[in-house]
């Protein structure tokens, strides 16, 4: 049974990908799942290669059926490690619409996939993350929000709205597991160099955007903080404190 243990969702890339090679390098066995297998299999032969122990499981969490899909993550990650240490509830996606053209099923979407899930996960996964709280009172669950969650965005309203649930969300699982050894931590970037913030790169220079090693980095120093040390958010900006959506 691996000492430590993590599962990381949205990992096929991104900041998930970040999230999970910094996890490995820590010394913790993964799950890592995203919603395409044809990306997370490299993902995950990446990770291996580097000499890490990864169970990828492909998941889609903005159907309808997202429950099942949790569920089958958690268990594959339960019979495998036997253990959870940390949560990275990274999965998310943002579709951009004015008011009069939001479509039900792409607000549905944006729903599942950036709220639903995440309280899924916790409920899910609460008994192994109690288990670990109990051993060293340092589980940590990290949920990816976004500066879009501290500030309405135009535009994209509902994926504002969605995290904006993610960072009340986190505040209340403080405020609830707080006895339970169980630390949660809401990250709110701004334009990180990811995929999901290819459609801004003709304005905003990839190069001038956050890294996901700056998250991954920020990560990684909160996880080795003392068990009475809880940090509830972490907002990264850029350069002269712009904060423009992208987490």
């Amino acid at each position: 049974m691996a000492e430590r243990a993590a599962i990381v969702t949205g990992a096929s890339s991104g900041i998930g990908l970040a999230l999970a090679r910094m996890l490995g390098e820590e010394g913790y066995a993964l799950t890592i799942a995203s919603r395409r297998p044809e990306k997370l299999e490299p993902a995950a032969e990446e990770l291996r290669s580097a000499g890490f122990e990864v169970e990828a499981i492909p998941a889609n969490f903005g159907t309808a059926d997202g429950e099942t899909e949790v569920q089958k993550v958690v268990a594959a990650h339960r019979d495998r490690y036997g253990r959870l240490d940390v949560l990275c509830n990274n999965a998310g996606v943002g579709i951009g619409a004015t008011l009069d053209e939001i479509q039900t099923k792409r607000m549905d979407i944006q729903l599942n996939t950036n709220l639903r899930q995440i309280i899924l996960f916790y409920r899910e996964a609460l008994d192994m993350l109690e288990s670990a709280g109990a051993e060293h009172r340092s589980a940590h669950v990290v949920n990816t929000a976004s500066v879009a969650g501290k500030r309405g965005e135009a535009w994209l309203s509902v994926y504002s709205a969605t995290k904006f649930a993610v960072v009340g969300w986190t505040e209340s699982m403080n405020r609830e597991l707080k006895d339970f050894g169980i630390k949660n931590t809401a990250i709110c970037p701004a334009f990180v160099d990811t995929p999901m913030t290819d459609f801004v790169k003709g304005q905003v220079p990839p190069e001038s955007m956050i890294q996901t090693t700056d998250i991954a980095e920020m990560v990684r120093a909160m996880l080795k903080l003392s068990p009475g040390c809880v940090v509830p958010e972490l907002v990264f900006t850029l350069p002269g404190g712009l904060q423009s959506a992208g987490g």
